[in-house]
């Protein structure tokens, strides 16, 4: 008896000890604070108090979390759209945490041109985030069409040389464009075709319109466009796939993957797109298309090893495009026909790594090498026995060598901040249309900007960069950006900076010539140099029910020795071009938006920008010295059905009346007519957002050419009359697959 005792009394202090360690494990979960909607897949991160051990977490479909802490720990929340929720949390504690939306992005951490990781609203600069919830919305698969609905950015599109954008009345040569810090090589007249940039496997693109060559040197003037790719921090495993289909004849297909384990992070993901061309003529003889048909492939791989201080990442990235431009069958027996093909391999490899020395000192790394292959081949394709004769062909082929290193420090408890930074680029381009088959240009830089934080509401940063480059004298590059926050509502932000865009090796020794045209390079060429001011006032109000946010932007740019093709003198019947430097560009204007937020169901955005352009020409009329304007308009709505939960989304646009300027000063009152830009699209999503799907129609007002009055048509330009714009009124549908493990 008394051994049975023992052992009762055995059990019972037993089931106490496990209830009490059963009792000690609590539930934490996240909930959205204005729909109070459970956030399944956010990330919680515990830190704790004493030992500093580290602990990460996936909320599962509940939203929940087990709270399995053996000490008082610091809890760090995140989730895309969300503000970042950070709190102290006791073992054992069971407790429902409320993440808040992070409206117009504000509350999203940016990178690009900054001393660390900083939300946007503390930014000196004034950064645009279009995340990737904004991306799914617009069903946006490449930036062409993420982009082309914003009011302060023109698209300008093309059969062969693809899509190209300007902020504030600067071209694509002024705007750098980034891929994870990496600049994107390979431009055509000096732009980078941006229907070639796929958003399937990006986590948001960051966008800053002003000057930033301090940072990023050449071709930063007007801004920079930093696409910042998805990475795995936390889950065990992810898992996505995509599929497009657009009623013109796009099919678009990607998936991918990642696994983590402790320190190591592995990714893998590919897409196909593929469209069929498009051409509004019905002749039988007519093969030719306005669209060219077009297939692309993307393959991406990265390798992360990541701990408090150290970090690398591995990464290779790849391009395939082959474009098909087919000719019209040819008299008199209509069998044989001249078609040409355009193949594009764009690979870029990666190193990039970073080491926190201590909380106030940071040394980062980035080293990349990228080719852009370019092969043009004409042949004669006979129809009947399906047989194809080489006429000519060209290979272009573009190396660029990279590299990036970067000392943050922090001095007197932040207040003085400084980013000491060395870049190198070395470019080396091959060709038979280029002099010599062969030329190379090199650019060494080193550049600082300090940060000085006046006091909680004026901030300073004075900047400078100082260029060596193998084929011409760089200007010096400076700049002071300034930020002034009077409220927690208010901020004006203001820059003046000297910009600089470097010649490309094709600018300078181009030398294409055939039976029409003769285009060839001009090795005299200097550097184009810019003054940039820029001015931007935001307020922001958050209340419980709304939020409300109104900004106004003014600019102004001063350019010397801008780069153009421009015709020359000659004798014969052939058309010939060169590459100069035009005395002076200038271009001002206003830029203003706004945006409502009415929890949780309806968010409204409107913009309005007002962009005026001119060459001064000092020895011709007074026509010369008057800005010619164009006005865009644009207009966004998104509403939340919560019950069902689906969203309903409109973006509006409507591209004013653009003046066309000649670069010798001369306005003949050419133009092309403003047009309007309509898509409409539902958004449902199941199983806690692991399949979403999305269906809608694009263009609806069924714009494809727009009149204007042309004048004699250029190197790459039309006087027909008209200009394209788009393929006409689509449907589209997209079904989207993620999957997340913790």
């Amino acid at each position: 008896m008394k051994v049975l005792f023992i052992r009762l009394i055995g059990l019972i202090v037993l089931m106490l000890t496990v209830g009490e360690i059963f009792g000690q494990q609590g539930t934490i979960k996240i909930i959205d604070a204005k729909s109070k909607e459970v956030i399944p897949f956010a990330t919680v991160c515990f830190q704790g108090l004493k030992t500093t051990s580290l602990k990460q977490a996936v909320t599962d479909m509940e939203g929940k979390v087990p709270n399995e802490l053996k000490e008082t720990s610091k809890i760090a929340i995140t989730y895309v759209g969300y503000e970042t929720l950070f709190d102290t949390i006791e073992p054992g504690v069971s407790t429902t945490l409320s993440l808040v939306p992070a409206v117009l992005n504000m509350s999203e951490f940016v990178v690009t041109g900054q001393f660390k990781p900083e939300k946007a609203d503390k930014s000196i600069y004034k950064v645009n985030v279009i995340n990737s919830r904004q991306i799914e919305r617009k069903a946006a698969t490449n930036l062409t069409d993420l982009l082309s609905t914003e009011s302060h950015v023109r698209i300008s599109q093309g059969g062969i040389m693809g899509a190209n954008l300007s902020f504030m009345g600067l071209s694509g040569e002024n705007v750098k464009i980034l891929v994870d810090g990496v600049p994107v090589i390979g431009r055509l007249d000096g732009n980078i075709d941006i229907n070639q940039l796929n958003l399937y496997n990006v986590d948001h693109v960051e966008i800053i319109e002003g000057p930033m060559s301090v940072v990023y040197g050449s071709n930063a003037s007007g801004g920079v466009v930093n696409i910042i790719t998805r990475e795995n921090k936390n889950a065990s495993l992810t898992a996505f796939a995509n599929a497009y289909y657009e009623s013109v004849g796009r099919y678009d297909f990607n998936a991918g993957g990642s696994a983590h384990n402790k320190n190591h992070t592995y990714s893998l993901d590919f897409s196909r797109n593929f469209f069929d061309g498009y051409s509004e003529s019905e002749s039988d003889t007519a093969r030719a298309m306005t669209w060219n048909p077009k297939l692309q492939y993307n393959a991406n791989g990265y390798y992360l090893y990541s701990t408090n201080k150290v970090r690398l990442k591995m990464s290779l990235q790849f391009f395939d495009e082959i474009i098909q431009s087919y000719g019209n069958l040819l008299k008199p027996y209509y069998e044989t026909a001249m078609d040409k093909t355009f193949h594009t391999i764009r690979q870029t490899s990666k190193v990039e790594s970073s080491y926190i020395f201590s909380p106030k000192q940071q040394l980062s790394f980035v080293g990349a090498y990228s080719t852009h292959n370019k092969k043009y081949e004409l042949y004669q394709n006979d129809l009947t026995i399906l047989e194809k004769t080489p006429i000519e062909g060209d290979t272009t082929i573009y190396q660029s060598f990279y590299l990036r290193t970067l000392l943050d420090s922090y001095y007197f408890e932040q207040k003085l901040n400084t980013l000491i930074g060395f870049e190198g680029n070395l470019d080396n381009t091959e060709g038979e249309r280029i002099q010599g088959n062969s030329q190379q240009i090199g650019d060494l830089a080193g550049f600082i900007n300090i940060k000085y934080n006046l006091n909680s509401k004026i901030t300073l940063q004075p900047g400078a960069r100082f260029i060596y480059n193998t084929k011409y004298e760089a200007p010096l590059v400076y700049s002071l950006n300034a930020k002034y926050s009077p409220s927690k509502n208010t901020s004006l932000r203001a820059s003046f900076a000297r910009g600089f865009r470097s010649p490309t090796i094709k600018e300078l020794y181009l030398e294409f010539i055939d039976s029409n045209h003769a285009v060839v390079g001009n090795p005299e060429l200097k550097a184009e140099s810019s003054y940039l001011t820029n001015l931007n006032f935001s307020y922001n109000r958050e209340m419980p029910t709304y939020f409300l946010n109104t900004e106004i932007t003014l600019f102004y740019t001063n350019l010397d020795n801008m780069i153009e093709l421009v015709p020359l003198d000659s004798a014969s019947n052939s058309i010939s071009y060169s590459y100069a430097n035009i005395v002076k560009f200038i271009s001002q204007g206003v830029q203003l938006n706004s945006t409502v937020n009415l929890y949780p169901k309806l968010t409204m955005r409107a913009g309005i920008s007002l962009i005026g352009r001119k060459y001064p020409v000092e020895d011709q009329s007074n026509v010369n010295e008057i800005f010619h304007y164009s006005t865009d308009f644009d207009f966004m709505l998104t509403y939340n059905f919560e019950k069902i939960a689906t969203s309903l989304i409109t973006n509006f646009k409507y591209s004013g009346k653009y003046p066309i300027l000649n670069p010798d000063g001369a306005f003949n009152n050419e133009y092309v007519d403003g047009f309007p830009s309509l898509d409409i699209s539902l958004m449902k999503s199941f199983f806690h957002n692991i399949l979403t799907v999305s269906c809608g129609g694009k263009n609806l007002f069924d714009v494809t050419n727009v009149q204007g009055k042309m004048g004699s048509s250029g190197a790459h330009s039309s006087s027909s009359g008209t200009t394209i714009i788009a393929w006409g009124r689509t449907a589209f549908v997209k079904l989207s697959y993620n999957f997340k493990k913790t």
